[in-house]
């Protein structure tokens, strides 16, 4: 009995079944080697997937902060007849927003919500 590329040495001495078992052994070895590198190359796209989505996410999130700061500033001057500084004070509240929308996406900044929520959890265990 050879191998599929044709040398002698992969003969067994002892029965075929021992032989048949050893080859079945490497041929798991080698599935379970590609199925490996298969999943670390399937995470690796994934992460590099999630992460275009979050720069997008992060990006829209500053982009729409400046675009409405911008207009409520260009709308505001067109009521009021204060041509350039309501633009100019909204569009840096729009700048600021953004950053701020951004860093909360991130989560380095916590959201309002939590902190007040959390401040409450510390006055009840206080209080127990």
């Amino acid at each position: 009995m050879s191998s599929q590329n044709g040398d002698n040495k992969d003969r067994t001495v002892g029965s075929p079944e021992a032989g048949l078992s050893e080859r079945r052994a490497q041929l798991n070895r080698k599935l379970d080697d590609i199925r490996v590198v298969e999943e670390k190359t399937a995470r690796k796209s994934q992460s590099s997937s999630s992460g275009y989505a979050q720069a997008m996410k992060l990006s829209s999130e500053f982009i729409a902060g400046v675009l409405v700061g911008a207009g409520i500033g260009w709308v505001g001057d067109q009521w009021f007849g204060t041509s350039p500084f309501g633009l100019i004070v909204f569009l840096l509240l729009g700048f600021v927003a953004g950053v701020l929308n951004v860093l909360r996406a991130a989560g380095v900044v916590e959201q309002p919500d939590a902190k007040v929520q959390r401040e409450k959890d510390v006055q009840n265990d206080r209080s127990k």
